[in-house]
């Protein structure tokens, strides 16, 4: 039979070194293994609602502007059709809320999609769909670079989520500063 190491202070110490480096070495394994499947999956989700928030396009072009990241949108003859912008805040009430707004050549909002949200289910996470179009804070259509939207309660034109004011501001927010970069897009 096996002697039993005896509890010291250097003892506990080695053992829970060795099983800390086993669970990092455990965990570096895990990451290498799901880091390209995650980052795929982003990127088709990125995909997906490029073509979800932008009119019809044959080809695009990623541009840095301002620090956001914009996808220009060609028909086969070349001509700008419109774009989809990247942009985000941490002024939600769950933290950072990230989108994907597109508009058309004219800057009319064509769409939008929540690539990142941490609101409450239930109520801020209603925004996926309260402002599409036909829902009761619509904003498909808007101009946001001409007259900035905001909610009724600060004046403004668009109806907040029902208990969910700070999700609606930083909502409103995302798009009206995704306007702003998309009204400095020079062709």
């Amino acid at each position: 039979m096996a002697k039993k190491a005896q509890s010291t202070l250097p003892n506990m110490l080695v053992s829970l070194t060795a099983i800390a480096l086993v669970a990092a070495a455990a965990l570096a394994a895990l990451n290498g293994m799901t880091k390209d499947p995650i980052a795929k999956a982003q990127e088709a989700k990125v995909k997906a609602a490029i073509s979800a928030v932008m009119p019809a396009f044959d080809r695009l072009e990623d541009r840095d502007i301002n620090g956001a990241l914009c996808h220009l949108g060609y028909d086969a003859e070349g001509n700008f059709v419109g774009a989809a912008v990247e942009a985000g805040n941490d002024k939600g009430f769950g933290g950072h809320l990230q989108l994907m707004v597109g508009f058309d050549k004219e800057g009319q909002v064509s769409g939008y999609r929540i690539l990142e949200t941490h609101e409450t289910p239930g109520l801020g996470a209603k925004a996926d769909q309260w402002f599409q179009k036909g829902g009761k804070g619509d904003v498909i259509g808007t101009t946001p670079a001409s007259n900035a939207l905001s909610v009724k309660k600060d004046g403004g034109t668009v109806d907040a989520i029902s208990g969910s004011t700070i999700t609606s501001r930083a909502f409103l927010d995302v798009v009206n500063d995704a306007a702003k970069v998309f009204s400095s897009i020079t062709l």
